[in-house]
């Protein structure tokens, strides 16, 4: 049915609700157990759009219970080829300051015990992620962000913690040694499932707050971050609807040949 497809596909937090004009709600069964949430499948821009809140739309999946493999194979599952992955993370970069964002070009995974894969055989496969954010997405966010006038810093490596808790300072103090820009909760495997399935995958990291390890920083609370988000969700929400409008549904990208080559 037409009306259970979409081009483009949104994870995120319940903010993002609005940006589907025409939505309805449906859950989609898939071969990995049910996604967060219903999906929400619309229009904006004259794209057909699909969203799924990744904790729930209660939020009721810490970081480390979140489905990625039913989120990510959902979108696939719809027809999606593009997908934009807007995640709340702290600074580990004085200069990242709480209120900017980054698109990320590199992630470094430090989650444990996670679904992180579609293959687990009989066919071995070995996808390259080198560069695990889409050529042909990240310049089109940066532009878009910064046309919104967002302070935009247009690289940076994100480094993915296990959660629900946060950073000691001795393991922040270590992430800010190593040059890494932003941390985050959400990120892997999220955006390499998204690989795997050929998906072309971008991430906007909105910055809530400085980590602990940044000398002088007091420990951060969820409430703050929270708040942080709630100020500045019009602005991502608003950037977002322009980076739908501006993807180039027609555009052939390497990610979408991730599989040429993976397998023996």
């Amino acid at each position: 049915m037409t009306e259970q497809r979409a081009d483009i596909g949104v994870f995120g937090g319940s903010g993002f609700y609005s940006l589907i004009e025409d939505a309805h709600e449906v859950w989609i069964e898939t071969p990995y157990g049910l996604p967060s949430d219903r999906v929400h499948i619309g229009e904006h821009g004259g794209r057909r759009i699909a969203f799924l809140p990744r904790h729930g739309r209660d939020h009721r999946y810490p970081p480390h219970l979140v489905n990625y493999r039913a989120n990510v194979y959902a979108m696939k599952m719809l027809g999606v080829k593009w997908i934009v992955g807007p995640t709340a993370c702290g600074s580990l970069k004085k200069e990242v300051v709480p209120g900017s964002m980054v698109v990320a070009d590199q992630v470094v995974d430090r989650t444990n015990g996670r679904k992180d894969t579609f293959y687990d055989g009989p066919v071995t496969t070995h996808v390259s992620f080198a560069d695990p954010y889409c050529p042909t997405l990240r310049p089109i966010a940066i532009d878009a962000l910064r046309s919104h006038g967002i302070d935009t810093h247009e690289r940076g490596t994100i480094v993915v913690i296990a959660g629900p808790r946060f950073s000691t300072r001795a393991e922040s103090m270590w992430y800010q040694s190593q040059g890494w820009a932003v941390i985050n909760m959400t990120q892997y495997p999220e955006c390499y499932l998204a690989r795997e399935l050929e998906m072309c995958y971008v991430n906007v990291s909105l910055i809530t707050d400085y980590d602990v390890g940044l000398e002088g920083i007091a420990p951060v609370s969820h409430h703050a971050v929270i708040e942080v988000f709630k100020k500045n969700v019009a602005r991502i929400k608003n950037a977002i609807g322009t980076i739908v409008e501006r993807i180039p549904l027609g555009t052939d990208c390497s990610c979408q040949h991730a599989l040429e080559g993976a397998r023996f």
